[in-house]
């Protein structure tokens, strides 16, 4: 009986001992799946962001998103972003290429506003927002979200660099999938030989450009010194008219600014439906274009919309900026086949195949992409 005894504990013992080591296996198990890493946002915070997130959700940073489309080839781990962002997605070649895309959510970010209710019945793993506006970090940190803030203007406004930093960013987060070397030497390849080619430019060969960031009967937007213009017409070589003007982002003026300034060449952004022959022809409000010099010429031209409106960072911007030397100097760049450079940049940094149609669609751009 002493015997049965013993047996029946050592049994129990065993038993104990197999579920001890389950348990431990399945804490294991879950502590894997819950890993956390620490990362640097562009606001200097230190962020805990749970291992290889597969949910994500986008607030105000709005060429994030196909940024992150492109990085990925994918759009399926995106369950949030803003309206703006799919606005240019269904207007553009993002919505082409992951349909999946069209049916991400939207609504918590109406208005520019964020419902965090919304946002949290979504269950992202982390939320990338604007870094220019630190109290939705801290609305999101306090919901409980690892919240990453990513900046546009961190670095003046240079479109490379700021690009560059949001590849480190995702491939910090992610990597697996690192493309920061590639991304870099090919924005730089191309930002190299543009300014080689430029660089013996007279002042009087220069070209005068003006950027129309936003347009309508009421409202005539263009970039000063302090924002993107100003980089890209650095970055090929020419003059921005309006760089006397010093306030920080977008800068309204008035005709006659522009009169004063007569521009050469004008740059249409896709952030307004505006079109060249709306300039040509005088069909905006009651502005007066005739005696400006771009429209003598025949020198307005409307931004090309790949994943997104090509004037910010995004995965067009090396391909964007030869664009735009070759439309400025096209005796300098008539050597460039800007189809077969796109398809190339394409395959080689993203491993993304296009066609000549989808090509072609980037460089005659949808007036419904506007986000205003």
């Amino acid at each position: 009986m002493r015997k049965f005894t013993k047996f029946i504990s050592l049994i129990l013992i065993l038993a104990l001992c197999l579920t001890l080591a389950a348990c431990g296996a399945q804490d294991e198990q879950q502590s894997g799946e819950t890993e956390y890493i620490t990362i640097t946002d562009h606001n200097d915070n230190q962020v805990q962001v749970i291992k290889n997130p597969q949910r994500v959700a986008f607030h105000g940073i709005w060429p994030l998103p196909s940024v992150f489309a492109i990085f990925f080839d994918s759009a399926e781990k995106i369950v949030g972003m803003p309206p703006e962002c799919m606005t240019a997605a269904e207007n553009g070649l993002l919505g082409e290429l992951y349909p999946d895309i069209l049916d991400v959510e939207t609504s918590y970010a109406q208005g520019g506003e964020l419902n965090i209710e919304e946002l949290l019945s979504l269950e992202p793993d982390i939320v990338f927002y604007n870094a220019a506006n630190p109290s939705i970090g801290e609305q999101l940190t306090q919901a409980g979200l690892s919240a990453v803030a990513v900046s546009v203007n961190k670095w003046d406004y240079d479109a490379i660099e700021t690009l560059d930093n949001w590849i480190a960013l995702l491939s910090e987060i992610w990597p697996d999938n690192d493309r920061t070397a590639l991304v870099h030497d090919k924005s730089y390849e191309i930002y190299d030989m543009i300014q080689e080619r430029t660089a013996n430019l007279s002042d009087e060969e220069r070209a005068r450009v003006f950027f129309l960031f936003n347009y309508s009967e009421t409202t005539l937007v263009t970039s000063g010194a302090h924002f993107f213009g100003q980089w890209w017409a650095d970055a090929i070589g020419a003059v921005n008219v309006a760089n006397e003007l010093t306030a920080d982002n977008s800068v309204a003026v008035n005709m006659e600014q522009v009169y004063s300034w007569n521009p050469d060449t004008i740059f249409i952004t896709n952030f307004t439906s505006a079109m060249p022959e709306d300039l040509y022809n005088n069909t905006i409000g009651s502005y007066d274009w005739s005696v400006v010099q771009a429209i003598q010429d025949k020198n307005v031209y409307k931004m090309p919309l790949g994943m997104y409106r090509s004037y910010t960072p995004g995965v067009d911007t090396p391909l964007t900026l030869l664009w735009l030397a070759q439309t400025a100097y096209p005796e300098l760049f008539s050597d460039i086949d800007l189809n077969q450079e796109v398809k190339d940049y394409y395959l080689e940094v993203f491993g993304v195949e296009l066609t000549d149609e989808q090509v072609a669609q980037i460089f005659t751009p949808s007036t419904s992409a506007s986000a205003y």
